[in-house]
């Protein structure tokens, strides 16, 4: 059950739910509100044209959808009271939505412990490898701060469409947030977005045919910008179905969400937030980004 508090007049009912909640179309919520799935005052309607009036409670009871299936195979690299350092498997959310609740890593998380540690940084669906959590607020706040700060460093390894000619070269396009039919607003290569900068290593050109495998390593913390920073400089991930050369969308009828890209985040570099110990922990990539694969 979803509720809203009307706080201005002036907007239909159907109206209002089509504006705040751009993500289904404005069909759905027709749909919905003739079905009787909304409410005001706990009082089901189904006119789409009932004014509304300051005050009034909006209810809207979603049916309970199934869960996709995800795999669990989540192994641990290290824990102590502070810390605890995961190896998420690919198509395995971090955190609740898009469909996801329970199969989640957070729902994992509250199955396994009474007060669930708290992810510092996210990592994709599509994407496995190193995630970090802290067990304890002094190791969130000072966690948080060393990503700030850019002393938590990330490598990832990626294969990715193409033969770059440099064996190194750093993307520094600027990531930010366009319209997008499917979500409302996407995360993209853009000229008004927010700085960010992805240094990449040639590991081995032609992995397969016109791919290559790369190290990359991010100083920042965008959203998808591994994807989106090595697309917009015309190396877009293989098999992505979202980002294309430019760094934007290329399938309208595609999230991030969406997995089939080879993306692992092989290690994190960090300080301890007690001991203050240089901690190097590494995942195994799986074989396609393994250097050894032949």
């Amino acid at each position: 059950m979803y509720t809203d508090r009307i706080d201005r007049q002036g907007r239909t009912l159907l109206d209002y739910y089509a504006e705040r909640y751009p993500h289904s179309s404005r069909q759905d919520w027709l749909d919905r509100i003739q079905s009787g799935a909304i409410s005001i005052n706990d009082i089901p309607v189904s006119d789409p044209e009932m004014p509304l009036q300051p005050g009034q409670l909006l209810s809207y009871q979603r049916s309970p959808w199934i869960e996709p299936d995800v795999s669990f195979e989540i192994q641990s690299l290290y824990e102590d009271e502070h810390l605890l350092i995961l190896s998420k498997p690919s198509g395995l959310p971090v955190l609740p939505g898009a469909g996801f609740l329970e199969n989640t890593l957070w729902g994992w998380l509250r199955r396994e412990y009474a007060t669930p540690p708290v992810p510092i940084h996210r990592l994709g669906r599509g994407t496995s490898g190193v995630i970090v959590l802290a067990k304890t607020e002094l190791a969130r706040s000072q966690l948080s701060k060393d990503l700030r700060d850019r002393t938590f460093e990330k490598r990832y390894r990626a294969l990715v469409t193409g033969i770059p000619d440099a064996d190194q070269f750093t993307v520094t396009h600027r990531i930010g947030k366009v319209a997008y039919p499917q979500l409302g607003e996407l995360y993209v290569a853009t000229e008004t977005g927010k700085e960010a900068i992805s240094h990449c290593q040639v590991l081995e050109r032609d992995r397969i045919p016109n791919a290559t495998l790369l190290e990359v390593t991010i100083p920042t913390g965008r959203p998808h910008q591994i994807r989106i920073h090595l697309a917009a400089a015309g190396y877009p991930l293989w098999g992505d179905p979202l980002y294309g050369v430019g760094g934007v969308a290329i399938n309208q009828n595609s999230v991030p969400g969406d997995c089939g890209y080879l993306l692992h985040a092989y290690a994190v570099g960090l300080i301890h937030p007690v001991s203050k110990e240089k901690m190097t922990i590494q995942a195994e990539p799986p074989t396609l980004l393994s250097p050894s694969y032949n």
